[in-house]
């Protein structure tokens, strides 16, 4: 049997072509949109253009004969790199420089500052440096590392304050070569140890804050007998140690960590003035059981942040009579006879404790709360940021008189005149009575 032919080959079209009915029939078809695929290349974004390379002396007319150089990047533009191939600070600047400040600038490598010798400042506070170079007199390498020289001459021997505050710094060991300095900000680095500090006898301040330490090392510390404030909040410390050759030491500053007992403070008992220990994890226990923590009885005390622990009442703190400012706020004291014990604060002969916080504790939820604080606390003069009484209680008065409405303007005017009246008024009467002192 013959087959028959296709329908294509009995109207003659070629293989292949398309019939009138078939062109209609695919222009009727409804094809969709393409897909958005944009999204798939978000983390495939073109890299931002280079920074422009600027240096000092581009920014600003520096005038050779001044003996400071401040500059801050917020006021205008971003310095880039400190020297050129060609030229360096010290070509620009007297060679009798005293300070010199670039501040807020886009720094990467501490360059061009070998040549000076009688540099007392040095802050280069939020760049990008990567590490410490050139404090030794040797001028750091193309890559910025820190250099390791061993000439008497450098720019480290003369100075007396050091901000590398915000940057990325890993290594503080370059300090050493600052056998004169007197304060030292090395806050919000990326710092793991303390290093380089055994020899800075003058130092009188360190931080250290908002860094990545574990330990308080004894070896470092120990060198530091002239110390007066150590700020090493927002590490990742567990234990206060290595303080036993600090005392001199007024104020310390050790919030952010990770604390839960407060120990080795038997050689500030009669320094310590101010100490801050907010948001870590200490308990009445771990604040009043160990015989070197605040059991111990301090006698210049005056401020002490205990904020965001885990304390459930004041008893760990009713020996503390130099106690001017007790921070409690965000604990779990819940009870007013959990306050009872700080009576003895309020009403002695020398009570001095005239401020207190106790917000964000479930005790401060008490209608009555202000009214009963006053009760057992009588000679507070401020419950949390409020006053006592208002501010017509410690001689600040509420109107100008004249029948007259005040503005805000004028109040807050008036107010801050008054205030500064009452603070003169005691630095003259503390000033005569340390006179009275002197003669007798």
């Amino acid at each position: 049997q013959t087959n028959k032919p296709t329908p294509s080959v009995m109207s003659g079209n070629q293989e292949g072509e398309e019939t009138p009915q078939e062109e209609e029939k695919m222009q009727r078809v409804v094809r969709p949109p393409p897909l958005p695929l944009e999204w798939t290349q978000q983390g495939q974004c073109e890299e931002p253009p280079a920074m422009p390379i600027r240096y000092p002396w581009q920014v600003v007319d520096i005038v050779k004969e001044e003996d400071d150089l401040i500059i801050v990047g917020t006021a205008g533009q971003k310095i880039t790199k400190m020297a050129s191939p060609t030229e360096t600070l010290y070509d620009h600047c007297s060679p009798h420089l005293k300070q010199l400040v670039l501040r807020s600038h886009m720094l990467t490598k501490m360059q061009g500052i070998s040549k000076f010798q009688e540099l007392e400042l040095l802050e280069l506070y939020d760049n990008q440096i990567e590490a410490l170079s050139e404090l030794d007199g040797k001028p750091g390498d193309e890559e910025g590392t820190e250099s390791h020289g061993t000439g008497d001459n450098n720019p480290g021997k003369t100075l007396t304050t050091l901000d590398m505050s915000y940057n990325v710094i890993r290594d503080m060991k370059p300090v050493s070569f600052c056998p004169n300095l007197k304060e030292l900000y090395l806050a919000n680095n990326k710092i793991k140890t303390m290093a380089g500090l055994g020899g800075l006898t003058q130092l009188r301040k360190i931080d250290l804050g908002a860094n990545r330490i574990r330990i308080m090392d004894s070896e470092e510390l120990s060198g530091l007998q002239n110390l007066e404030e150590l700020w090493i909040g927002k590490n990742k410390i567990e234990c206060i140690q290595g303080l036993e050759k600090l005392t001199k030491l007024r104020r310390l500053d050790v919030q952010s960590n990770r604390l839960t007992t407060i120990d080795n403070l038997q050689s500030q008992v009669d320094t310590l003035e101010e100490l801050y220990l907010a948001h870590n994890g200490i308990t009445n226990e771990g604040a009043s059981q160990s015989p070197t923590g605040l059991a111990l009885p301090f006698t210049q005390l005056s401020t002490l942040d205990l904020s965001r622990n885990r304390i459930t009442n004041t008893k760990p703190f009713a020996h503390l009579e130099a106690l001017e400012e007790l921070w409690l706020s965000g604990n779990k004291v819940t009870t007013f006879e959990d306050i009872e014990p700080l009576h003895k604060l309020g009403t002695a002969d020398n009570a001095c404790l005239d401020g207190i916080y106790l917000e964000y504790n479930p005790v401060a939820d008490d209608f009555e709360y202000r009214k009963k604080l006053v009760e057992i606390i009588p000679c507070l003069k401020q419950i949390d940021a409020t006053m006592v009484g208002g501010l017509a209680a410690h001689g600040i008065t509420g109107s100008s008189g004249g029948g007259r409405a005040e503005t805000v303007e004028s109040q807050l005017r008036r107010y801050q005149t008054q205030v500064v009246e009452q603070a003169q008024k005691v630095e003259t009467t503390n000033t005569t009575t340390d006179n009275a002192k002197e003669k007798e």
